[in-house]
């Protein structure tokens, strides 16, 4: 009952921030990344906690029992960076987690930065990431670093700045996606492979993020 109610209170804040909010409606889909740059992910006008309860709530029976935690850290982060575009929230969808288990778990021998589908031919938007060994890479560290890139996405050209990636930041601020699925897995080299799946895909030809 606390968790409906959570839900409906940061839903009607959600809408009644996005009705005063200005609204403006990409790039090819996402490709690979390791580990770089960080930038911190604060939405405007949104608190923590706020965002933190519309995950809980859109992440309700995501992932076994020992990754609920790992799901929602996910999920809360693709929020953050989505809330401070005035973007809808995501909910988890247990098949984009199931299959992004999947491939993590084809992953776990070599790490290797390698997308799901062949390129040209994706059937979902989908974000990698990969951590060197020796570091505790977690769920918000992909994110973040993938949100990193929205500094050089330029909305008037709908372009990456020169020689730069914003493909990963557009997928997850893109306005018609509605759901995504992630995995993270511990490779045996000692690194860390993550992935995530959202649908509908983004970066459309032609069409803006937001």
């Amino acid at each position: 009952m606390k968790l409906l109610v959570a839900l409906l209170v940061s839903t009607f804040l959600v809408h009644s921030l996005l009705a005063t909010a200005s609204s403006s409606p990409a790039p090819a889909l996402a490709g690979s990344r390791r580990r770089g740059k960080e930038a911190a992910v604060a939405p405007l006008g949104y608190s923590n906690a706020t965002v933190f309860d519309i995950s809980v709530a859109k992440c309700a029976g995501c992932g076994a029992l020992g990754a609920w935690a790992e799901s929602l850290e996910f999920l809360y982060y693709h929020n953050l960076v989505r809330l401070a575009r005035w973007e809808l929230p995501l909910a988890w969808s247990p098949r984009l987690e199931s299959y992004a288990r999947w491939w993590a778990a084809q992953r776990r021998g070599d790490c290797a930065l390698r997308h799901s589908f062949p390129e040209g031919q994706f059937a979902l938007g989908e974000n990698i990431f990969w951590g060197g060994a020796g570091g505790a890479w977690r769920p918000s560290d992909a994110v973040k670093d993938w949100a990193a890139e929205g500094v050089d996405y330029s909305y008037a050209a709908n372009a990456c700045a020169t020689g730069r990636e914003c493909g990963h930041y557009t997928q997850i601020v893109w306005r018609g996606t509605t759901s995504v699925g992630c995995a993270r897995v511990a490779c045996d080299d000692g690194g860390v492979f993550m992935t995530c799946n959202y649908y509908p895909p983004g970066n459309v030809v032609g069409e803006r993020p937001y």
